[in-house]
């Protein structure tokens, strides 16, 4: 079974699922869940995201621990939590390397085609690129 599974994770139905459904493999498997939130910042640059990150990681992350808490009280134990920037895709492909992570579950949002070419789609990124088993969860 996987030992660590990582989930992308911005709060939406999708993600929501995503982080269940990796905290019950990790329950078969007596695994861990790395949960990521990646925050994404489209003006300013570098410096308004290196200020933002400095002023709220912690705090969002103690949020993002409550917040998947209400959903999986008894996960404490197996669950560890990171917010950070950058794009999506990358960040996510990034911590397998970092932190030997052997499996991936992210959510899948339905979007238009349009939405999809203007946007991309994290989970058609991570489902290209990675090098360990993914669940897509709808």
């Amino acid at each position: 079974m996987f030992r660590y599974t990582l989930v992308g994770y911005d709060g939406s139905p999708s993600s929501q699922r995503a982080f269940q459904t990796a905290v019950a493999f990790a329950r078969c498997g007596q695994g861990r869940v790395r949960v990521v939130s990646v925050l994404q910042v489209t003006e300013g640059g570098a410096d308004a995201c290196a200020l933002m990150m400095a002023d709220s990681g912690a705090h969002r992350a103690q949020e993002l621990l409550d917040e998947l808490l209400a959903m999986e009280p008894d996960a404490r134990s197996m669950v560890d939590v990171e917010v950070t920037h950058g794009s999506p895709g990358d960040v996510l492909l990034s911590q397998v390397q970092q932190h030997d992570i052997d499996h991936i579950v992210i959510g899948h949002t339905e979007r238009g085609a349009l939405a999809r070419w203007l946007l991309g789609s994290v989970s058609t990124d991570v489902l290209a690129r990675a090098h360990v088993p993914v669940t897509v969860v709808r």
